[in-house]
This record gives C-alpha cells, structure tokens and sequence, in this order.
C-alpha cells in the first residue's frame, strides 16, 4: 500500500512538471520576437514608442501651433468655447465701467471705482458649476430681444454693500457668516444695487441699439438660474468693485442667443462704421433724385385690336373707348402705374386730380 502511494505521488509530480513545461512553451511561443524592427509579434503584449505616445496625446512633433489636434488634445479642446470676436461689446462694457463708477457712487455716497477685469466665452453649464458659492445670482431680461441674461454678485460684495448701506465704518472687515442663507434685508439691498447696474447696462447699450433690461428674480441657488443650454456658449464680463478697503466682484453672463439680434452691430469695429460706404454721397444722390423731372401720362382706357382693324385707319376713323367723363384716370411713368385719378379742368388746361395710390403685385408681396 505505502509503495502505491508513492508512486501516485511521483506520477502527481510528474504530471505537474509535464504541465509546468507545457506553460513555458506557450510562454516562449507567444513571448516577444525580435525580428529586428524593435516590434513584438502577434498577441504579445506591446510596448507604445514615442511617436505612438505623442498621437494619443494629440502633441505632433512640430509642436502645438499646428491646426490638427486629435487625441487627448482634442477632448480637451472640445469643452473650450471659441468664438468670433465682437469689438463693439469692449467699447460698450468700458462704457457701463464709467457710468457704474458715477452710479454706485451716488447709491453707497461712498468712493467707489469699478474695474473692467476680463471678457470671456464660456460653456453655461461650466460657468454655473464654477460658481464660488454662497452668492445671488440677478435673473435679467433684455425686452427689446426677448432673451435672458444673468449677474452674480459675490458674497465679499454682498456683505461689503450691506455694509456701506448700513452705515458700517471703514476699515473693519465685513462679519460673514458662512452656512445661513441670507436675510431679507441683504437681499433688498443688493436687489437695489442690480437695478442700478442694469440701468448703466441699458443706457451703455442705448447708442449701439436701445435695449431695455428688466430684473425678473433673485436667486441663491444656481439650478434656479437656469436660462440656457448648459452646452450654449455665453459671454461672461468680470468686473471689479472697490469701496476703499471693501468690495468684490459682479459677473455678467450674456448668451449669444441673446446677442444675435444686434451681432452686426456688436462686429463693428467702431461705432457708425459704414464697412467703406460713402455718406456724404449717398445724401448727395437722395437730394438730386427729388429734384429729378419725371414725365407722367393720363391712361384714360385701352383696347385691343387686331392688326388688320388697325393698318386700315384713315384721317377721321373714330375710336371707342368703355369710359365716360366721370371714369378713373390711371398715371402712369413709362410702364409703371402709379395713381389714379378724375380728370378736370384748371384754367384752361385740362388737368387730372390724384384720387389714390396704386399698389403694385411686387409691393404688395413685399408687405
């Protein structure tokens, strides 16, 4: 028995190493094979070069100036916003810069000056996530485009206002209170103050195209906030308010839908560019056009004949026409019907008294 028992145990061993071996054969046949390329063959487990490892990074050898991006690179592209440029939006925040600096002064009696930080683009649903919280956020309304536009006001600014209106001294930190949600007085107050800003923003806007923008809500939350896509692409305006030793920060988000109506406008370069049109001209030629003579003439009927009743008239061929002395008169210059009406008699000559204006098919389609 005991010499059965060894020999199952040697034929275990056996069979073990019989299997160990067929593993390193399989190892060794699907191991790497150098065939001189410096590649591994089928199935193995491979190894990226460089080249390999720059275009899954989307980094070409010539650097990051080249148009081409793929990869990494180009997913990452692809949360930024990139947008055509408006000139004219610069020139119209500078202006609501200065007038916020009259404005916020007369409001706190404080001296204050305002700061144009940046102009950028930005995705909605990004700038919404990057919200430094707590803060209010100022739902607008721009009337004239039907659209919606948003303001946030930081919590330094929040308590730095409430401060000033409230008659706290200078050069002690404002008491923020973090986790309370904010109290009515704080929210009547900087409610004050975002009607303020959105008349500067209104009148800041009035040269380029009269806009009126009415405050629709206050809001703490930002899911409450929303008014676009969070994919739309949004014009995001930092400006800086300084009180001495206090302030903070107001944000304006204005979508590009809400834009469109006036992007002819904001793609100016400057204010009244007329992209090479010569105005002086052009009034020169509206002045000249009605002082122009434009011949007219009284169509009192017309009928149609055949050629043959016509080559057959002679001196004194009498022609009948379905009008009577009461019939309106058509005038006419060249082809183009342009009134109607009654013929009479002015001194001694015979004259025709416009009795209304006739409205052409192509008119009529235009309106």
């Amino acid at each position: 028995m005991a010499d059965d028992i060894e020999t199952e145990e040697g034929g275990g061993d056996a069979d073990q190493e019989a299997m160990m071996a067929e593993w390193e054969a399989m190892a060794d046949d699907d191991g790497d094979i150098d065939d001189g390329s410096g590649e591994s063959a089928v199935g193995s487990t491979r190894v990226l070069d460089q080249n390999e490892i720059d275009s899954l990074l989307g980094v070409d050898g010539g650097g990051l100036e080249d148009g081409d991006k793929s990869g990494i690179q180009a997913i990452l592209n692809s949360a930024l916003v990139s947008y055509e440029r408006l000139p004219m939006l610069e020139v119209v925040f500078d202006r609501l810069v200065r007038m916020m600096s009259t404005s916020l002064r007369n409001f706190t009696s404080d001296n204050v000056e305002v700061s144009l930080d940046n102009i950028s683009s930005a995705r909605f649903g990004d700038y919404l996530n990057s919200i430094p919280l707590p803060a209010m956020l100022a739902v607008f309304k721009a009337e004239e485009w039907d659209n919606f536009g948003l303001m946030t006001v930081d919590s330094a600014l929040i308590y730095s206002i409430v401060d000033v209106l409230l008659g706290g001294r200078r050069g002690t930190a404002a008491m923020r209170i973090e986790g309370r949600p904010y109290t009515t007085i704080e929210r009547n107050l900087v409610e004050r103050m975002v009607h303020v800003v959105l008349g500067d923003l209104s009148a800041a806007f009035d040269p380029l195209s009269p806009t009126t923008f009415r405050f629709e809500r206050l809001e703490t939350n930002p899911r409450f906030a929303t008014i676009a896509r969070a994919a739309n692409a949004t014009v995001v305006v930092t400006l800086r308010v300084d009180m001495e030793d206090r302030g903070g920060r107001i944000e304006l988000l204005i979508p590009y839908a809400t834009l469109e109506p006036v992007r002819e406008l904001l793609l100016q370069m400057f204010m009244g560019e007329k992209f090479g049109r010569d105005s002086i001209w052009e009034s020169h030629l509206s002045a000249e056009l009605w002082q122009t003579e434009v011949p007219l003439k009284g169509v009192l009927d017309q009928v149609e004949l055949p050629l043959g009743d016509v080559l057959s008239w002679v001196p004194g061929s009498r022609l009948e026409l379905n009008c009577s002395p009461t019939s309106a008169v058509e005038m006419r210059c060249g082809d183009v019907p342009l009134f109607t009406g009654h013929m009479g008699r002015k001194a001694s000559n015979i004259a025709v008294k416009i009795a209304g204006k006739i409205v052409r098919e192509q008119d009529a389609k235009e309106e």
